[in-house]
């Protein structure tokens, strides 16, 4: 009989999971966060909850029996969020724990196969948002800039601002899921904002950014616009390398 073990969403509470389904030897599981958990029609669910300990008790098992790009692909496939990505990870957690050698890239298996695949994805998703990201700065002097990725990707560019913009404070905000990293000039904090109901994040609004940066938005579209060049246009190729949902977020679409 299947039992379903209810987490609270975060990487630790899904090791956690896994740790309490190896430790109960529970032959058929089921890992769903509590937003996603429906009463099963047969079996049992029990709620876990998150413990630091058997967490990384899991991720050094994990570590011992895979190379590191192949731990990382884990961690990549769980930000990924799919519905079906737990009972992807435990099967393929299972199948590393259960083999003698290591199977982190055994293809022919379906799981293992899967996760690569959602982590060639959710790298993809990293690399465009650390490429578009566009900062305003604001008059508390902050440099802000939200997104919206397809994937939990702000876990995964944190280190790349961190060293590119070390000189300055910043905020990057995930509007999708309500959280965001912020850099006070020496480290990074995870915080959430309470966003006024009429805050447009495809605006320069003059009452939340610097007069300055109002200027510099409109240096920057005159420049866009003089250096466009209409029968140069490749609008197919344009759209491959800068998909149309991330123009809302760039200034120079915005004119």
């Amino acid at each position: 009989m299947e039992t379903t073990l209810i987490y609270d969403g975060s990487f630790d509470g899904f090791l956690t999971a896994v740790f309490t389904a190896f430790e109960m030897k529970l032959k058929t599981v089921k890992i769903v966060t509590k937003q996603r958990f429906q009463e099963p029609l047969f079996g049992g669910s029990e709620t876990v909850y998150t413990n630091q300990e058997k967490a990384n008790r899991v991720w050094a098992g994990l570590k011992k029996k895979m190379s590191t790009d192949e731990v990382r692909r884990f961690y990549y496939a769980f930000l990924s969020e799919k519905t079906i990505v737990e009972d992807t990870l435990y099967n393929a957690i299972v199948y590393v724990f259960a083999s003698k050698k290591n199977v982190g890239s055994d293809f022919t298996n379906k799981h293992i196969l899967d996760i690569a695949k959602l982590t060639k994805n959710v790298g993809r998703e990293k690399h465009r948002m650390e490429a578009f990201v566009r900062f305003k700065l604001t008059k508390d002097g902050v440099y802000f800039a939200n997104i919206e990725p397809d994937f939990n990707v702000l876990p995964l560019i944190k280190k790349h601002f961190e060293k590119r913009y070390a000189d300055q404070k910043w905020l990057i905000y995930d509007l999708k899921r309500k959280y965001g990293i912020y850099y006070d000039l020496k480290k990074v904090d995870i915080i959430t904002l309470e966003l006024d109901a009429n805050f447009d994040p495809t605006k320069t609004s003059s009452a939340i950014f610097a007069e300055v940066e109002l200027e510099f938005q409109q240096l920057w579209n005159d420049y866009f616009k003089s250096t466009n060049i209409a029968s140069r246009k490749n609008m197919k190729l344009h759209v491959q390398h800068v998909p149309k949902r991330y123009w809302k977020y760039l200034s120079e679409k915005n004119i």
